[in-house]
């Protein structure tokens, strides 16, 4: 495929495709219809032959050009499969599209150090397990770790230690750069409530904004209703983008840490 691909990125080799898909056709009768001199219009034609999208019959003197159907159906199916992967995907780039439209308005927005002071959030899940299981996920390192970040990224520390004055760190990296958030426990109620504050760092170290957060917990049936609030404060200009990602971010971890549920009790 990489070959094909090659072979008619050249819009010279296209022309001398479409020329032979409707006959066979000799090298002088090319370079005629293209404008190429002969030797240009050969160096073209032994490419697209190396991709298997040509063949060279010689005639005497005449070297005699047919296009190959084969290979340009095989890449036909290839694009079309990859089209069908981007169709089947488009939620992914609907996600794309929100955050960029949540930058550009927040741009906007963020004149001024604190502009997204008091900016409050609400992200509310049903889980098909008990409390005390979705307790586990959230204060168990192992399994904290396994969902609080996108499977896109590397977690390099998680800790939530569920004890008032407790330790809150996430840290993690993608290929660009490391990312780190810490902040403290202030209430925890095993199995029922979970608040602390959890700050996101600049490169620096510095406070880019502070998130106040406060988890509930309640039985639902054989499952679990969650809620999890969510109130901005010391937002700077710099934070611009994570605050934009805030409720597209967590809804994509949320649903993260329901499909590792729901995949752990399918295996168990």
């Amino acid at each position: 495929m990489d070959g094909i691909a090659s072979a008619l990125a050249d819009p010279a080799r296209w022309r001398l495709v479409g020329l032979l898909a409707e006959r066979p056709r000799s090298v002088g009768e090319l370079a005629e219809l293209t404008g190429l001199r002969q030797p240009q219009a050969t160096k073209h034609l032994q490419t697209l032959a190396r991709a298997g999208l040509v063949a060279m019959a010689p005639l005497g003197q005449r070297r005699v050009y047919a296009a190959e159907s084969g290979p340009l159906r095989e890449f036909a199916d290839r694009l079309r499969d990859l089209a069908e992967t981007i169709d089947a995907h488009a939620g992914e780039r609907d996600v794309l599209d929100r955050y960029r439209a949540a930058i550009e308005a927040d741009t906007a927005a963020a004149d001024q150090d604190r502009w997204a002071d008091g900016r409050a959030f609400v992200f509310e899940r049903v889980l098909p397990v008990p409390p005390e299981t979705v307790w586990q996920y959230w204060t168990d390192a192992v399994r904290l770790t396994s969902w609080w970040v996108p499977p896109s990224l590397t977690v390099t520390e998680c800790v939530l230690e569920p004890t008032p004055g407790g330790r809150v760190v996430l840290a993690y990296r993608d290929a660009e750069a490391d990312y780190r958030s810490e902040g403290q426990v202030r209430t925890a109620v095993a199995a029922e409530r979970l608040e602390f504050d959890l700050s996101v760092l600049d490169a620096a170290g510095a406070v880019a904004f502070r998130g106040r957060y406060d988890l509930a917990l309640a039985a639902a049936g054989e499952g679990t209703r969650l809620r999890l609030d969510l109130e901005i404060t010391e937002t700077t200009v710099e934070a611009v983008s994570a605050i934009a990602g805030i409720e597209t971010g967590w809804g994509q971890v949320l649903d993260h840490l329901i499909e590792v549920i729901a995949g752990k009790e399918v295996q168990s």
